[in-house]
């Protein structure tokens, strides 16, 4: 599935991965990792671009400057980073089963191939395809896209209202948006303020967030200098050894 960006123009500058860990609160046990995805022994999936990086550090110092009412300080929780080309094939293969299990059908079974292209069509809406071709890489592979959440001052992630690579509607944005407005006192209230605030000090960092996924942002990538109007990314697929 091509997405509206697809068609803009990587001229990568050349920046080498660097590592969050020394700097932010990163979820452990890695949620891919956990399940098998193949990384391999020396591939620290949490690792960004140097800029994306240092991006990273200006929308932690503008979270510092807010609160939620709710818990008080909160910080960026790191989620997911980095993904080499194989981690987002097995994960997107691995997406399709695990919605083929939640509905409860075997997608081997000939019965069910309309079932498994609907679940194959949903999934693709979230996982961008594994493209070898280095025109279109998948945006976690080129180090500039971040799947990220708050945390409580203890690093206790907050409820957001719909996890992290959910696939249905409580993935996009503004989903408690109206229900929000019609009771702002509201669990879905509280959802959605959350979300806008991570949004709103990643924007100032300068990063562009996905439209379909609230944790997923970006800069530097395709998605980006699309929703940017730049004439062309920064960052192309980038190798576990950069």
């Amino acid at each position: 599935m091509r997405r509206p960006w697809s068609d803009v123009v990587i001229d990568d500058c050349g920046e080498t991965l660097v590592s969050l860990k020394p700097r932010f609160l990163c979820l452990e046990p890695h949620p891919y990792a956990s399940v098998g995805a193949p990384y391999g022994v020396d591939a620290d999936p949490y690792r960004l671009r140097s800029g994306v990086l240092e991006r990273l550090v200006a929308a932690q110092n503008h979270l510092l400057l807010s609160s939620d009412p709710e818990v008080g300080t909160v910080q960026l929780a790191i989620f997911d980073a980095w993904r080499p080309i194989r981690v987002q094939a097995f994960m997107v293969e691995y997406a399709v089963q695990e919605q083929c299990r939640i509905q409860g059908f075997d997608p081997s079974d000939p019965l069910m191939a309309a079932a498994l292209e609907q679940v194959q069509t949903d999934v693709a809406r979230f996982w961008a395809p594994p493209s070898p071709d280095p025109c279109t890489p998948p945006p976690h592979s080129t180090g500039a896209a971040v799947d990220l959440t708050l945390a409580d001052s203890s690093g206790e992630p907050l409820e957001m209202g719909g996890d992290i690579d959910a696939i249905g509607d409580q993935s996009i944005p503004d989903h408690h948006a109206q229900e929000a407005e019609a009771n702002p006192h509201g669990e879905a209230a509280r959802w959605h303020r959350r979300r806008c605030l991570l949004n709103e000090v990643m924007t100032r960092a300068g990063f562009a967030r996905h439209p379909n996924e609230w944790w997923h942002f970006s800069h530097g990538d395709q998605l980006w200098a699309w929703q940017q109007n730049n004439p062309g990314a920064i960052y192309a697929s980038v190798a576990s050894n950069c």
